[in-house]
């Protein structure tokens, strides 16, 4: 069976580091540990790379199951783009889609993994429900927190982490990219256990 991992975020240089994109980092280190690199194929409008689970080291019957990891180029609020042109390409089923994404309502350096739900006003998640037809797919959310004051939730999550939590947040990606292969090996309620 065919797994759709999509990282949300947006492209370009001035998103790297900022806290909407912690979906493209957990793809990044998710291709990283793979040691496959991102291809942009064709009309895709996406990054692409296609590992199997034994490349992280899995074993068992899941280990040959194939991996579509994406970072969509459409920018946030039109994700869902991507995700649909690749999924239908692949012919991935939405409840084999797993997004990964950021939360404004979860502390920063938390997680949690939940199949289907709500958008919770995130343009991201609304465009793959848009996109997919259905919000019955898995998500695995990175919390980032939320703002300070007054400060503007937009400018806040277009914003960069601040060096002090270079540490935690490379930490956290790393536990995001354990939870996407926990959820594909070991099923969503042993990864909730385990993470949320």
């Amino acid at each position: 069976m065919t797994w759709l991992v999509a990282g949300l975020g947006n492209p370009g240089a001035a998103y790297a580091d900022t806290r909407h994109n912690v979906g493209w980092m957990c793809a990044d280190e998710l291709a990283h540990r793979s040691k496959v690199f991102w291809k942009k194929p064709l009309l895709a409008r996406a990054q692409v790379a296609e590992v199997r689970l034994r490349d992280f080291g899995v074993a068992g019957e899941s280990a040959a199951e194939k991996l579509i990891l994406v970072k969509p180029l459409t920018y946030m609020n039109d994700s869902g783009i991507a995700v649909r042109k690749l999924a239908s390409f692949a012919k991935v089923p939405p409840d084999h889609v797993i997004v990964v994404h950021d939360e404004l309502d979860l502390i920063f350096g938390t997680l949690r993994l939940k199949f289907g739900g709500g958008d919770n006003g995130h343009n991201g998640l609304k465009s793959v429900r848009a996109h997919l037809g259905t919000g019955d797919y898995y998500r695995v959310r990175i919390g980032i927190g939320r703002p300070a004051g007054s400060q503007d939730p937009i400018d806040y999550v277009l914003g960069k982490f601040p060096k002090k939590d270079a540490t935690e947040l490379a930490l956290t990606i790393g536990d995001a990219a354990d939870a996407v292969l926990a959820l594909l090996t070991d099923g969503l309620a042993n990864a909730q256990n385990r993470f949320n």
